[in-house]
């Protein structure tokens, strides 16, 4: 049986409510030890579109889904066609003062780890390192045949050269690196198979319905097993992902924070939410610390 994924929930009317208060994030990160996962939340400051945020783009996009994606050559060249044209958007995205803010803390040794839902990698373009991409990468493609893998801009090459003058005008760009086509926007979009084996070629991501590697998992783990406390910035924790960890470290003991303007399927295990817009709020914790934030590296 093909199952959908949750793309959605409903908070409970006992949720505790947001706050504007930074002090509890504040002390965390003063302590040190402050494991970070993020979602799209921290890269809308980028022009990026959150999911299920005010006009994020579930209410006018359902995201692909592995299922659909492995089972339909339409579905393909769909999909390809759609990330060809929000790939150019992707590129020109750069990190804002919440990336910024986090690879600041991380130097500063205040953040232990970055787990990150994106798959932009504007926390790497930051300067964050040692990066988890809970979710893979936009900018790397796998073969489903031979599993080799290439860069996203080698894709982006035969592409153009596949479809010469492709350039619609999107309604919008998504999370996920999709762009809204209409399907005669489309058209005949040609997709290009593996150059090594003509096998079919998937980003390095991983689509909702499919789950995320084992073993990526178990290193999130351990990460969050080694932190002191767990830093939640711009995520819904909807999907299973990312709210694993959250119980983890809220099952531990250890103290879980949350700066999401909106509620989260995360916050009865949630110590505070902080209901501020994430580069402000961000930016504020590091003048409190003393801790100069910058620009992204050169």
């Amino acid at each position: 049986m093909r199952m959908r994924p949750t793309l959605s929930w409903t908070p409970a009317a006992d949720l505790p409510p947001g706050t504007t208060d930074l002090e509890p994030v504040v002390a965390a990160l003063g302590a040190g030890g402050v494991l970070v996962l993020s979602g799209a939340g921290i890269s809308t400051e980028s022009g990026i579109p959150d999911y299920r945020g005010e006009g994020g783009s579930l209410s006018r996009h359902t995201p692909m889904t592995y299922q659909d994606f492995t089972g339909s050559a339409h579905a393909r060249r769909r999909y390809w066609a759609r990330s060809h044209l929000g790939w150019r958007t992707f590129g020109r995205a750069r990190p804002n003062a919440g990336h910024l803010a986090v690879a600041a803390f991380a130097r500063d040794a205040r953040v232990s780890g970055v787990i990150t839902q994106n798959v932009d990698g504007l926390h790497q373009a930051a300067g964050s390192e040692g990066v988890v991409e809970l979710h893979g990468s936009l900018d790397r493609v796998v073969c489903l045949s031979c599993r080799a893998f290439s860069p996203r801009h080698e894709l982006a090459r035969r592409l153009e050269a596949e479809n010469p003058g492709f350039d619609p005008v999107a309604a919008g760009i998504n999370p996920d690196g999709d762009a809204d086509l209409t399907d005669a926007q489309v058209g005949d979009f040609r997709v290009v198979p593996c150059a090594d084996c003509g096998g079919i070629l998937k980003p390095d991501v991983v689509f909702f319905g499919e789950a995320v590697p084992p073993q990526r998992v178990e290193h999130c783990r351990r990460l969050v097993r080694e932190a002191a406390s767990l830093l939640v910035l711009g995520s819904s924790l909807t999907v299973m992902s990312g709210l694993r960890f959250v119980r983890q470290a809220s099952q531990e003991g250890k103290p879980v924070l949350i700066v999401n303007r909106d509620p989260t399927r995360g916050d009865p295990h949630a110590l505070a939410r902080v209901a501020l817009p994430l580069g402000p709020a961000l930016t504020t914790i590091a003048d409190r610390l003393g801790i100069p934030v910058g620009g992204p590296p050169d």
